[in-house]
């Protein structure tokens, strides 16, 4: 037997629901993970509040409609092999990981990793593969993806990203300069090589930074 969700989780299920985010699967899985287990010990009293939150090293967890907004967009399926760019706080990808079949996340903060490492044991999810490494190559060992997110702002929509998505596919990504407006686009991939965009509103995330950060 489960515990019944704190009246804070509730809320703010609710709350998602008024926004438009009305993907049953995706209010079950975020229901069902816990956002006050992967935000810091300060931070757990807001953890149901819809706003972003600090991580440390300069990085935040999203706020849950952002979260919610991106995984309904992305339209997953059971059987979806998905890459993250950004495994940050791991929030988004355990979410993730209750949608699709595995989550392949990479992210240039060591630190920051190991933590989301430890969450995902904690939380039993097993269908998480994780890697150190530079965001904007991807990880084309694993490719091609069904699904792609990305959880910080590019200048532009990465070129290998795209070409590590599957005909079909959808990459998710916020591009605008970190001082200014950003947009939240999502790119679908057609057969014959066909690229639509559409744009999913404005947003705010942290730049998306090249290369691997050093360990400290």
């Amino acid at each position: 037997m489960t515990d019944a969700p704190s009246p804070d989780l509730v809320r703010l299920i609710m709350d998602l629901r008024r926004q438009g985010v009305t993907d049953a699967r995706v209010l079950d899985a975020i229901e069902k993970t816990p956002r006050a287990a992967f935000v810091e010990e300060s931070q757990r009293p807001f953890a149901y509040e819809d706003r972003s939150l600090p991580i440390g090293w300069g990085q935040t967890i999203s706020q849950p409609f952002i979260v919610g907004l991106m995984t309904h967009a992305l339209k997953l399926g059971e059987r979806a092999k998905v890459l993250e760019i950004g495994t940050g706080s791991g929030y988004q990808t355990a979410i993730l990981s209750k949608l699709a079949l595995r989550v392949y996340t990479v992210e240039r903060l060591r630190p920051l990793m190991k933590m989301a490492e430890q969450r995902f044991k904690d939380q039993q999810l097993s269908n998480i593969v994780t890697k150190h490494g530079d965001g904007y190559d991807g990880w084309a060992e694993q490719a091609p993806f069904d699904r792609i997110l990305v959880a910080a702002a590019a200048p532009e929509l990465p070129q290998k990203l795209i070409d590590q998505l599957k005909p079909g596919g959808i990459l998710m990504c916020p591009v605008g300069p970190p001082d200014a407006s950003q947009v939240l686009l999502r790119l679908t991939k057609h057969d014959g090589g066909h690229k639509e965009v559409d744009s999913l509103g404005f947003v705010a995330f942290v730049p998306m930074m090249q290369g691997v950060a050093r360990d400290g």
